[in-house]
């Protein structure tokens, strides 16, 4: 059986799928942001807190890095209206993502913390510094360029894995793609535009990514992380 390309019948959706692309950029951003938060408050937790803040810190990390994300997001979405919390498919998502996100960069972020060494510390104290001056500068721009590239590659996983909304409705790149192939049925054509997309966000982003930590943080980094 022949087929037949026809792009024709996808470039017109265009600008659709760009609108969902841009709202994969925004759960992306903004469950960075809010693991980022997570994931310093843990970090402190797990190196500087009492045995029972500890203890939380690293069974919150333990229970989101061992469970798939899409079983984190369909608990959200599913089992909480059954306790009188309802939630919209864009929210579930973003909270479930933050949560997830929150126990990925604890990680990152302690062995950032980890890495500054007990020398630089005395170095700073010898010529004496402040604690406030040892932080800005020591330990802040040592964790910064540290983090800068796995926090980056974290943000990048992030973005692709918006995919997983489509799955409850939310019309991001992957769920916009999905309802065009249903009025259309060019299921090569769509989907190849929509990889493309994906690619180029990511390139962009990548890109926009590693030209900000060298040039502010002094983070080396190639162009995918």
């Amino acid at each position: 059986m022949s087929y037949t390309l026809q792009f024709g019948q996808v470039w017109q959706h265009l600008p659709y799928f760009l609108g969902g692309a841009w709202i994969s950029l925004q759960i992306a951003f903004l469950a960075f942001c809010g693991g980022f938060a997570i994931g310093l408050g843990g970090a402190i937790a797990l190196d500087h807190g009492g045995p029972v803040s500890r203890g939380l810190a690293r069974g919150y990390v333990t229970f989101f890095t061992n469970t798939p994300q899409l079983v984190q997001i369909y608990f959200l979405f599913f089992a909480l209206p059954d306790a009188g919390i309802l939630l919209s498919p864009y929210v579930a998502v973003l909270i479930g993502m933050t949560l997830n996100a929150g126990a990925y960069v604890t990680e990152i972020q302690r062995a950032g913390f980890q890495s500054v060494r007990r020398t630089e510390i005395e170095a700073a104290e010898t010529l004496g510094f402040t604690r406030w001056q040892q932080v800005r500068h020591v330990i802040l721009p040592h964790v910064v360029r540290t983090l800068f590239p796995p926090l980056s590659n974290q943000y990048i996983l992030m973005t692709l894995g918006t995919s997983m909304a489509a799955v409850f409705g939310v019309e991001e790149l992957t769920g916009r793609a999905l309802n065009v192939n249903a009025t259309t049925f060019r299921s090569i054509e769509i989907f190849s535009v929509a990889a493309g997309l994906y690619v180029g966000v990511t390139l962009v982003a990548s890109l926009g990514l590693a030209l900000l930590g060298r040039h502010l943080f002094r983070a080396r980094m190639g162009l995918l992380g």
